[in-house]
């Protein structure tokens, strides 16, 4: 019987965070009438937010904290 070799793939993506109901009932907002529509639109305003903001700045910072190496030029 032959053995099978199984070819690693690697994943392309790897999910960040991700946002509930529940999240914003820790805030102090009603999420009795917010329905999944909602929710998905304030995720995307989200992922907007943080890849305006800091996503860029935090990935090198954390990058290099994991010592992963820079490509050299």
């Amino acid at each position: 019987m032959k053995s099978l070799n199984k070819v690693e793939q690697k994943q392309e993506y790897f999910p960040i965070t991700s946002v509930c109901r529940a999240d914003l009932e820790g805030i102090g907002f009603n999420t009795k009438n917010v329905d999944d529509s909602t929710m998905s639109e304030l995720a995307s305003k989200m992922a907007d937010a943080y890849c305006d903001q800091d996503f860029w700045i935090d990935l090198e910072i954390l990058a290099e904290d994991l010592d992963i190496k820079k490509l050299k030029k």
